[in-house]
Order: C-alpha cells, then structure tokens, then sequence
C-alpha cells in the first residue's frame, strides 16, 4: 500500500515527545502527565488524545481496532481507523483478541484484555477534581499533597441527593493508593477491568493537552464508601436479545413495533463472535 505520509502522520521529534510523556505516565500511575497536543486533522474533542497516542506507539506489525461506545462502525470509529490506516498501511480487525492495539471511546472491551495488548482510552476531561476546583495550578497541589476530600463530598452529596452514587459514567479511581483518576467516560460497569488489567491502559485527551497510565496489574480502586459499596449497572438477569449474553453491558432498546423493552450486548464485535461460535457449533452439530 503506497502511503500518501510519513509513517503514522507525526514526525519523529513529536512521536519522541509523546512517547517521553507516556513513559513518564507509566512510571507513576495515574499521575497526570502535560504533553504538547499536536495539531490533527480531526477537532478536538473527537478523539485527538487517544488518536495522538495510538499514532506514536504504532508500528508496521501492529493490528489496530477502534471502537466508539461499544461500537465498531461509528463514525467516529471508521474515522479514526481509516486515517491510521492511510497514514501506515497496518491491518484492522474487530476482534478483540487480534489486536495489538485497540483505540476506544467510553467502553472497554468485554473480551478481557491480554499481555502485549494496549489499550488506549480517549478522555475529554481528565482532571477528576475540576468539578468542585476550577484551578489547574490548585488541583495539582491537591493531587500532590493527596487531599481527596472534595471527590469524596461529590459522591457524598450524590448518596444524599439519591440515596446512592448517582455516577454512571466517569466515576473516579484510586490508582495504587496514590493518585485519584478520571477513568474517562466509561460505564461503571467497566471500571472493575481495569484493576490489574493485564494489558497496558494509556488515557489521552488532546484538548487538555494530558497523558496518564494504568500499567499492567495495577491496583484501581472505585471511590466509595463502607456502608455505600461501590456497584456496577444491573440489568436484572436479562440477556441479549441477539447472542443470549448475560453479565455483559447491555443496551435497553424500544421495539417501535410492539413497545416492548428489550436488550443486546453493547459490544457489538463481542456479540457477533458469539453469534458466529453459535452458528459454527449448530452446523458441527447438524453436520
């Protein structure tokens, strides 16, 4: 495949860059490293951070996926993929367990992750403590003296509010016992994978010009508190309406027909290997 770029858009000295940050990034766990967003011919706030990683790390032998909210047809998702697949020539897949690299906005795979695998998550805001201290300069002071207790009082007025943690998405980590993290905008629900994750997780955001790390068998801890247990979305044992999946996140759809409720796996590439399993395993069958 002739390639219209220099390999990976960026030129060496901004891949040095942003591969500087990411060491730095991994070496301290959820500690929120500056870097020099770079210019992209997507807007900001579509996916510059976790694109400006995937870009740097990159090689000729990689397989890349990208995913948006579960799903690997978006707009967003085929965008993305379709500039890394012109400025490198590398293969895509949809499949999980093929890839060296998968690129996600808001979801982490069902699939669990593997050694070797990286997984680069696109953040809008990754400063968990902006929403009660607009300060850059005194959030940095809170993250290096640990003093938490706003993010505790944000989920304590949500018990009070709700009678219980209102947050569904984004819902704030301690990595390692050290630094509060903005997990980004994924669903509570895979919060839990992402504690000693065997992959690589790095976290991008390109408008605020952040880079930050979970390295392999990380400790990652959902805030909560004794008597309000932290817990993930309950889908009240129903399954997928496609596959039959149970214990995955799941999607509640409307049929426009009927008016019924009904479900399917959020993870669109996970529920069609499923599928695909069920059909293989009939034809052995009937075969």
């Amino acid at each position: 495949m002739d390639i219209a770029y220099r390999f990976a858009f960026f030129d060496e000295g901004s891949k040095r860059e942003i591969r500087r940050s990411t060491l730095k990034a991994i070496a301290i766990p959820g500690y929120q490293v500056p870097f020099a967003s770079r210019e992209m011919p997507i807007a900001r706030g579509w996916g510059t951070g976790g694109l400006q990683l995937t870009l740097s790390l990159i090689g000729k032998d990689d397989v890349l996926k990208v995913i948006d909210q579960g799903s690997d047809e978006s707009v967003n998702a085929v965008n993305i993929k379709k500039l890394v697949m012109k400025t490198t020539g590398i293969k895509t897949t949809e499949e999980t367990t093929e890839a060296t690299i998968i690129q996600s906005r808001h979801r982490i795979p069902e699939i669990p992750l593997m050694e070797g695998q990286i997984l680069v998550l696109q953040v809008p805001l990754p400063e968990p403590l902006r929403n009660y201290e607009p300060s850059e300069y005194r959030t940095k002071q809170l993250h290096a003296e640990k003093e938490y207790s706003g993010a505790w009082l944000m989920l304590f007025e949500q018990i009070m509010k709700y009678g219980h943690m209102a947050s569904d998405f984004d819902h704030p980590v301690m990595v390692e016992n050290r630094y509060v993290m903005a997990p980004s905008p994924i669903p509570r629900f895979d919060n839990p994978k992402m504690n000693h994750s065997k992959a690589l997780i790095l976290l991008g955001a390109g408008r605020e010009k952040k880079i930050y790390a979970i390295p392999p068998y990380t400790n990652v801890v959902s805030l909560a508190f004794d008597d309000y247990p932290f817990e993930v979305e309950s889908f009240d044992d129903q399954c997928c309406s496609l596959c039959g999946a149970t214990g995955v996140y799941l999607d509640e759809l409307i049929d426009e027909k009927t008016g019924e409720t009904y479900y399917q796996c959020n993870d669109t590439s996970y529920c069609l290997s499923r599928l695909n399993e069920q059909t293989e395993s009939r034809g052995v069958q009937h075969g």
